[in-house]
């Protein structure tokens, strides 16, 4: 855990994406030192018209290799964020080719109650996890 969501434009290989997933975990597992087996990912593609990603007032255009990650999960430290946004960003150019740029992200935190691994049971609630 964390949840990690991915919205890309269409246009990505098979390869292309399991990449994507694998530098992603990668990084969360570094940054956020969490074991190897959270792994929660979901990519979604959209066509070009459907993400209108722009740059908040920032100065920058972004191209069609825009990616953006919504990473749900409990609350990490501000060290902790500012690590996996470095980190991600230069696996992802260093990889994928994908430009800072063109790389988002935004937390949504949740606490312990919010989270059911399924048997309609909150784990961390019940002391499993």
């Amino acid at each position: 855990m964390p949840l990690v969501k991915i919205d890309v434009i269409k246009g990505r290989t098979k390869d292309e994406l399991k990449l994507l997933l694998n530098i992603a975990h990668t990084v969360i597992l570094q940054a956020f030192q969490v074991p190897e087996g959270d792994r929660y990912q979901i990519v979604t593609q959209h066509e070009p018209e459907e993400m209108i990603i722009e740059d908040t007032g920032l100065g920058f255009e972004r191209s069609n290799n825009v990616v953006v990650f919504t990473i749900i999960s409990t609350q990490r430290t501000d060290k902790m964020k500012k690590e996996f946004y470095q980190l991600l960003t230069a696996a992802l150019q260093e990889n994928c080719h994908i430009e800072p740029k063109d790389v988002m992200v935004t937390f949504v935190t949740n606490g312990a109650g919010e989270w059911s691994f399924g048997f309609g049971q909150a784990q961390f609630l019940t002391g499993e996890l």
